[in-house]
């Protein structure tokens, strides 16, 4: 890697040459294309992303949740509460150790996958992008998260 920055400084300090405000625009314009596509199945943006998460492992601890999700329990434990008075997921005490609480979908929760089936695919499609591209685009957003000190 060549550390040698042949940019010149003024143009570094440019608000659109920031990959950070890249991303926080982004970040805000992504999440507002799911609105539409969520409202109609009573999910936020965060309650999406948590029911994706049961959706492929279900029956896990809060904490296990909240790291998978990079979210805090200040925000995990009153999403959570939600989805269950929405009755999407059950909240319970672990029988091999009752200081977890282990969450897990509910009937409804399942079902609600089927409804949930098309929004990746109607989301890579607003963005006119292809499967390809949208899979280059997730590995390098990947490749930079584990970048990132978490």
């Amino acid at each position: 890697m060549n550390d040698k920055l042949t940019v010149p400084a003024s143009e570094r300090m440019k608000l659109d040459n920031q990959i950070c405000f890249a991303f926080y625009v982004c970040s805000k314009e992504i999440i507002k294309k799911y609105r539409p596509l969520l409202t109609p199945l009573g999910l936020t943006y965060t309650g999406y992303i948590t029911m994706l998460a049961l959706w492929e492992k279900d029956k896990i601890p809060v904490k296990a949740l909240g790291e998978k999700l990079y979210l805090d329990s200040g925000t995990l434990t009153p999403l959570l509460k939600k989805l269950e008075s929405q009755g999407f997921v059950k909240r319970s005490r672990s029988e091999i150790d009752e200081r977890q609480v282990i969450v897990s979908l509910t009937e409804a929760g399942h079902e609600l996958q089927q409804k949930a089936a098309a929004i990746p695919e109607r989301l890579v499609h607003s963005f006119e992008m292809d499967e390809v591209q949208a899979k280059q685009m997730i590995e390098s957003l990947h490749f930079m998260m584990k970048q990132a000190p978490c």
